[in-house]
Parts: C-alpha cells; structure tokens; sequence
C-alpha cells in the first residue's frame, strides 16, 4: 500500500511538472500567434514596438548567442578537462577552481551585468555593445558549462582510460578520439544549458549590450535582445502585450531551433571522432 501510494505521489509530482510547462507554453502560442506573421520577423520595430516587426533585435540576439558561445565553449571545455583529467585531487588550486565556479554558477545575472560594465564597457572601453554583452554573457554561462562537462568526464569509467593507454594511445588523443565522445550528453547538456541561458537573459544586457532596437553595424554597435525587448514591450510600452507575445513565441521557437541544431551538430563531430579512432 505504501509502495503504491508513493508511486502516485511520484506521478502527480510529474503530471504538476508536465501541466504548469504545457499552460506557459500554450499561453505564450496562442498569444502571440495572434500577433505573429512572417512580415514581423522582417520588418523593424515602430511605435516603440508597438507596431512593424523584430528583425534588428533578432539579428542582435544571435550575434550576443555566437559572441558568447565562441567564447566560453572551448575555454570551458578546457577548464573541465583539466579539472577531470590533469589536476591532482589533492590540489589546493583545483579544488577552490571547482568551489569558485560553484559560487560563479550561482551569482544573480544583474550582478554579471554590473560586472561587465564596469570592466568591458568601462575599463576595456567597448561601450554598451554587442562584444560588452556577449563577453558578460560568457562570463556567465562558463560555470554552468565548466561543471556539466566536468562531472560527464568523470562519470567515464577508468577502464576507457586505461584501455587507450594499453594500446598505445598519448594522453591527448585518448581524451580527444575515446573520452570527450563517452562524455557527449553531458557536453551537450551544458550547451544546451548554455544557449537557453544566454538566449534569455535580459538583467546583464542591460547594462552592457545597451537598448537601442535599431540593425547593429558592427560587433561595437548596441543591440537590444529578445529578451530586453519582451522586457521593455511588457513593462514599459502600453499596448506592447500583443508584441510582447509574439516575441516570446519567437523566442521560444529559437531556443528550440539552436538547441536542436547543436545537438545535431554535437553528434556528428563525435561520430566522427569515434570512427576516425
């Protein structure tokens, strides 16, 4: 009796879970399909948003996206292979690397965005930008990214390891051809994590990115996200709701569209990788 109560206990949990995505998701579609029509991912925005269409803010968000993810990808991945394959467990340094990145993962975005105004707008002098933006923006993805690849490459069994070096394999070529691909969902699980992350954030962009929601010229221009869009529209502009929501279903329908994507692409680069080991 028991064993059944806690079962359905487990199963109401999952249907509470499932119910409350479904309402959010369904209340976004149908809202902002209202609003939506191909023209508006085209056209500018006018009337502070109210009218036109989203196509300098969408052109905005994917370079912060590729900014950041060019940034913290291969600089994390090298971090979670040190920190998993090279540094002792008894190293003082690794061990407050992995304490600090725990703290890091944790900080409130607004803060990352104080940060990189003050050091990549003000110090490095690039203004409220794109490039300010998208370096906070690695700035904070780097934790989550850092300790979802580390712990994968853990979980990989020593055997793997081991069996690489009896055939004759260097070090870094087991990590490349055997280990990397063992550990690929928990490598993509962080890219993942990472693109919903900087696809949606709007606190640290703020304050580095800048508001303006005109076509960016160049990496120094400013650029307003999505995010900081359905923020403004909802918030600030009277009668933005309409624009508001379709923004977020065209949000929504890119964070599902790149995670997609990487993931394909995340699975081919590892096939291959195994077929050419």
């Amino acid at each position: 009796m028991a064993e059944r109560l806690f079962s359905w206990l487990l199963l109401v949990c999952a249907l509470l879970v499932v119910s409350a995505l479904l309402w959010v998701l369904s209340d976004v579609v149908l809202q902002g399909a209202t609003h939506f029509s191909w023209q508006f991912l085209f056209d500018a925005p006018t009337d502070a948003g109210r009218g036109g269409g989203i196509a300098p803010i969408l052109v905005s968000t994917l370079w912060l996206l590729l900014i950041a993810l060019t940034v913290a990808l291969p600089l994390g991945l090298g971090v979670a292979i040190w920190l998993s394959e090279f540094a002792s467990s008894n190293s003082r340094f690794a061990n407050s690397t992995g304490i600090t990145l725990d703290i890091l993962a944790g900080v409130p975005s607004i803060v990352y965005g104080l940060f990189g105004n003050a050091f990549f707008s003000i110090y490095l002098g690039l203004g409220f930008s794109l490039l300010s933006g998208g370096l906070t923006q690695a700035c904070m993805i780097l934790p989550v990214f850092v300790r979802t690849c580390e712990v994968g490459l853990r979980t990989v069994s020593n055997d793997w390891r081991r069996g690489a070096l009896a055939l004759g394999m260097t070090r870094s070529t087991a990590i490349w051809h055997i280990l990397l691909p063992a550990a690929r969902p928990a490598i993509v699980a962080g890219l993942i994590l990472s693109i919903g992350r900087a696809t949606a954030e709007t606190a640290a962009l703020l304050f580095t990115s800048g508001y303006v929601d005109r076509m960016p010229g160049s990496l120094l221009d400013s650029g307003r996200a999505l995010a900081v869009h359905i923020y403004d529209l909802s918030m600030n502009v009277t009668g933005g709701d309409g624009a508001a929501y379709a923004s977020a279903l065209v949000l929504v329908t890119l964070i599902i569209v790149l995670n997609t994507l990487a993931q394909s692409l995340v699975d081919s680069w590892f096939k291959r990788r195994l077929v050419i080991a």
